[in-house]
């Protein structure tokens, strides 16, 4: 069984190389669409009309939901987000997901307060993994030509 995992993780690890490959041609936002689990967040982008923005120059730091995270919300949450007359608390929430500048994994220290671009702070943690907001840092350092990404477990909410 031990063997059977070892397979899996290295084959998943071979597969999903080339979406994150060195080099960091593509952007944030190209990024996550290539790597093919951030569709619900790159849908909640474009709706917000942040895709230019973290298609810019950067550098951002994004702490970025699966889709599976996304999945993990109150049943009729992500399309009452998506509705036009709620892009302000979509944008909240996004820009609550990002931090202005390149911070790497090794930049980070337990108990950290890291200022986002929706203006408040977002706890982060490293004893016993890596949390953001709460949420479990699953792989870091992901970069990016204007940045780096750090897939999170679930949607973190700003206090509004």
């Amino acid at each position: 069984m031990l063997r059977r995992t070892y397979l899996a993780l290295t084959a998943a690890a071979w597969i999903s190389g080339p979406a994150f490959a060195s080099g960091h041609s593509k952007d944030i936002v190209d990024t996550a669409v290539g790597a093919g689990t951030f569709g619900t967040l790159v849908a909640a982008v474009q709706a917000a009309g942040l895709v230019d923005t973290l298609k810019g120059d950067g550098p951002f730091t994004v702490f970025a939901p699966t889709d599976e995270a996304f999945a993990a919300l109150p049943e009729g949450t992500v399309e009452t987000l998506l509705m036009p007359e709620n892009k302000d608390q979509l944008t909240a929430i996004l820009t609550y997901h990002v931090v202005a500048g390149k911070v790497m994994a090794a930049d980070l220290s337990d108990g950290m307060m890291a200022t986002t671009v929706q203006g408040t702070d977002v706890e982060i943690k490293t004893e016993g993994g890596v949390t953001v907001g709460g949420a479990n840092v699953t792989a870091a350092d992901i970069e990016a030509s204007n940045g780096v990404i750090h897939v999170i477990d679930a949607v973190i909410m700003p206090k509004m």
